[in-house]
């Protein structure tokens, strides 16, 4: 398909309407009608809709809009790549992937301490989880990967360079008004006949591991589908849940933490391949390893 014809349907799914894309574009209205019609027959199904308002996508327009948005992004950092050879200035985008709560805090501070330190460098986060992660390391997608060794783990692999970074407590994440709210640390015992949510299942081990050692059952009776609507969940009143430590500078308000006794922990670590090391990665680690410090200076103190 044509990539123009792309950037025209998301164009107009961006302002909402035929004739203001056009004018963006620097085409004629009809044109642009003419190409949303011509995507539509080549897809098979209706991607916009006309409304009082101007124009809305469809749930397939909505789906194919996200795919459209990252591929057109894709093409446009090759367009980029192959201007910098051509000028010689090609230095390959540093490709990092995080744990969904490394990615919320500390890996975006120690990119800006690189980037503060380094210079101008390219860069992308894929968050993921951890055994996903060293699998794209190894394929050469990553050039850094932090991971963490909760449940299941990540396997020692020769074909990577396993750094450890941490060593991080778990927390317990209330909402604004619950009665542990302030005593801290809380032992497990007072938390056992909590309703607790969970979204991936190193957390949830980690957790049933922590109560089995303190002789008490914990109820997971609700699964989240991510991170964000763990916390919406326990905002909102709906249960309790178990968080990394490192997470606690960016929880959201509605929230608050309480640490365990005897907490449980997880080791935080970051791979990068033996091959073909990014020029930026050491800095990198070096962030890393600092602001990993400071996270547990702010969980300690």
């Amino acid at each position: 398909m044509d990539l123009t014809v792309w950037r025209t349907f998301v164009t107009v799914c961006r302002l909402g309407s035929l004739s203001a894309a056009a004018a963006e574009l620097h085409h004629t209205q009809s044109a642009v009608s003419r190409q949303i019609a011509g995507l539509e027959r080549r897809l098979g199904v209706p991607l916009v809709r006309r409304h009082a308002r101007g124009i809305r996508p469809t749930p397939a327009g909505e789906v194919f809009q996200r795919h459209a948005l990252a591929t057109l992004r894709e093409a446009d950092r090759a367009v980029r790549a192959v201007r910098d050879v051509r000028d010689g200035a090609f230095v390959r985008p540093l490709a990092v992937g995080a744990t969904p709560s490394l990615a919320a805090g500390v890996v975006p501070q120690a990119i800006r301490g690189l980037l503060e330190q380094a210079g101008p460098v390219r860069w992308n986060l894929l968050p993921g989880l951890s055994g996903r992660l060293h699998d794209q390391v190894i394929a050469g997608n990553l050039d850094v990967a932090v991971v963490t060794d909760a449940p299941p783990g990540v396997p020692h692999d020769q074909r990577v360079e396993r750094r450890f970074l941490a060593l991080d407590e778990m927390v317990v994440v209330l909402p604004i008004g619950h009665p542990r709210a302030g005593e801290d640390p809380v032992r497990i015992e007072a938390l056992a006949d909590e309703v607790w949510v969970e979204d991936n299942d190193g957390s949830a081990a980690l957790l049933r591991q922590h109560a089995a050692r303190a002789g008490v059952d914990v109820r997971i009776d609700l699964t989240a589908a991510d991170l964000h609507g763990k916390l919406a969940l326990v905002a909102t009143g709906h249960a309790i849940a178990l968080v990394p430590g490192m997470l606690r500078c960016a929880l959201r308000a509605d929230v608050t933490t309480v640490s365990l006794v005897d907490a449980p922990t997880r080791g935080i670590h970051v791979l990068t391949p033996h091959r073909d090391p990014h020029p930026s990665a050491g800095v990198l680690l070096d962030q890393l390893a600092a602001a990993c410090g400071t996270e547990g200076r702010v969980r300690g103190g």
